[in-house]
């Protein structure tokens, strides 16, 4: 009898505690179900809000009321300062490396020139006034026929270097020409130099130069590119009329042609036959360099009048073709 009624004491135990953990069981479940619930909840919260802000005006519409919009959008906005000054400095120190590149050709090529006395030396530069030209003139006159090779190549590499990188003295150097070769021999020379050199300054302000005109010749960069874009469908025409008149320095059509979509091939070639009337003015002038005193005794009437005609022989083309077109239509 003691042994069944233990038994029954375990039972009921039993049964309780069974009774107890189903209960415990379900309670459980239910404040997981809850929680998932919640969290679900919230989950769609947050999506629904990164979506809504994820939309046009999160950084603009939104940014009063929003401080951490506002935060970002400055943020980024100096993170682009930081990324433009950078890719400027970038573009400096490339172009500086070329340079440098370039001084070191210059270099071996004045290696190669015949050992000179010391007081000739002196005159070995690049010409700043019409004395310094007259005496570089002299100076390469005096070794032109026995080292014929030697001073064509030393001219021809200065005078590319200072179109290259738009420095002051290639019009001495079309003064030199004159005075040191034949007239049919001199003007192709300075012609084919100062094409070489522009086209060689067009790349390097295509690979490195377009941050610097953005950054110090924005205006006058934007007003050339308004005169280009008109001017698209002729612009050979209009190159060629920019080379022979000085309306834009040369070096600032180089440099700013790429950063405008200025085509290579028609850079190239107007600035070929486009400096050719002006050359023609100074490598006349160098067949008298002796009795010059300065560059301004090369600008007669005669020249000026001779680059006005070239000027418009420039433009006509162009005034046909716009009115062949409009009788057309």
């Amino acid at each position: 009898m003691k042994r069944n009624h233990l038994q029954e004491n375990a039972s009921d135990v039993d049964s309780e505690t069974s009774t107890d953990a189903s209960t415990s069981m379900a309670d459980f479940t239910q404040l997981k179900a809850k929680e998932n619930s919640q969290a679900d909840s919230k989950f769609m919260q947050l999506k629904d809000k990164k979506t809504t802000d994820s939309g046009p005006d999160s950084l603009n519409g939104r940014t009063e009321d929003n401080p951490e919009a506002s935060g970002l959008k400055s943020h980024v906005s100096v993170k682009s300062a930081i990324k433009e000054t950078g890719s400027t400095r970038n573009s400096l120190l490339i172009l500086l490396v070329v340079f440098l590149g370039s001084l070191g050709v210059l270099g071996v090529v004045y290696s190669s020139f015949p050992n000179l006395d010391e007081g000739e030396k002196q005159y070995v530069k690049v010409p700043r006034d019409i004395e310094d030209a007259k005496n570089l003139g002299r100076l390469l006159s005096r070794y032109k026929d026995k080292y014929y090779i030697e001073v064509l190549m030393g001219y021809l590499v200065v005078y590319i270097f200072l179109q290259t990188f738009a420095i002051p003295g290639s019009i001495f150097l079309s003064i030199i020409s004159g005075f040191l070769y034949p007239f049919f021999i001199a003007l192709p020379i300075v012609c084919m130099c100062s094409a070489v050199g522009a086209t060689n300054c067009y790349f390097l302000s295509f690979l490195v130069g377009r941050k610097i005109v953005e950054k110090y010749f924005p205006e006058r960069a934007a007003n050339w590119k308004s005169h280009v874009d008109r001017h698209r469908q002729n612009l050979f025409n209009y190159i060629l009329f920019l080379r022979i008149t000085p309306f834009l320095p040369n070096w600032f059509i180089n440099i700013t042609s790429p950063v405008i979509d200025v085509p290579v091939s028609t850079f190239f070639f107007g600035t070929l036959f486009g400096v050719a009337p002006p050359s023609f003015v100074f490598v006349q002038a160098g067949t008298t360099l002796h009795k010059l005193t300065s560059t301004s005794e090369a600008w007669s009437l005669a020249n000026v009048g001779l680059l006005a005609v070239f000027a418009v022989v420039a433009l006509l083309p162009v005034a046909f073709k716009g009115r062949l077109r409009s009788k057309m239509e």
